[in-house]
């Protein structure tokens, strides 16, 4: 009985080894893996977004809708990103989609749902560290993220939208 007891006792030690090795080996890949300053999906303001094709210097500052056409959030968004935009190009601010669908979806996407966009481009949305789509990003003229929302917004995150374009 005395040697049934101690083969329990190592088994159950390394279990809890095995279990503490699990542990510690998920928790260093996590942070590993987050990018420094984003948390949540959260794209880190400061942060350079590169697109190819896309000279930042054309405009003080560009606003980019990451969106998908399979998200029914950014649908759901329409009516607020046709006053955004509106209000976007009033005030001298540029704007552009991100979409990973062909160009062609994309456009017929946004023409159906009535949002004037004719800067499109077909990327994969992870190529700009956007994680959740929709996603909205205030970009100065050197490429750098100054601000960003991310999700379907609240009518006063919408206004913080506006206000941040104005």
């Amino acid at each position: 009985m005395n040697s049934w007891a101690k083969r329990v006792e190592v088994a159950t030690n390394i279990a809890i080894l095995c279990a503490f090795i699990m542990v510690a080996a998920l928790a260093a890949q996590r942070l590993l893996s987050t990018r420094a300053g984003a948390r949540d999906g959260q794209p880190a303001i400061g942060a350079r977004v590169t697109l190819a094709g896309v000279d930042w210097s054309k405009a003080d500052r560009t606003l980019v809708l990451a969106l998908s056409t399979t998200c029914h959030f950014c649908s759901e968004s329409a009516p607020f990103y046709k006053r955004l935009l509106t209000d976007a190009s009033s005030h001298g601010v540029r704007a552009l989609a991100v979409l990973p669908q062909p160009i062609d979806s994309s456009r017929a996407y946004l023409a159906g749902l009535g949002v004037p966009l004719p800067n499109i481009i077909q990327r994969s949305l992870g190529e700009i560290d956007v994680a959740a789509t929709p996603t909205l990003l205030i970009v100065d003229a050197r490429g750098n993220i100054q601000k960003a929302w991310v999700g379907k917004l609240a009518a006063d995150r919408e206004e913080q939208v506006i206000a941040a374009v104005r």
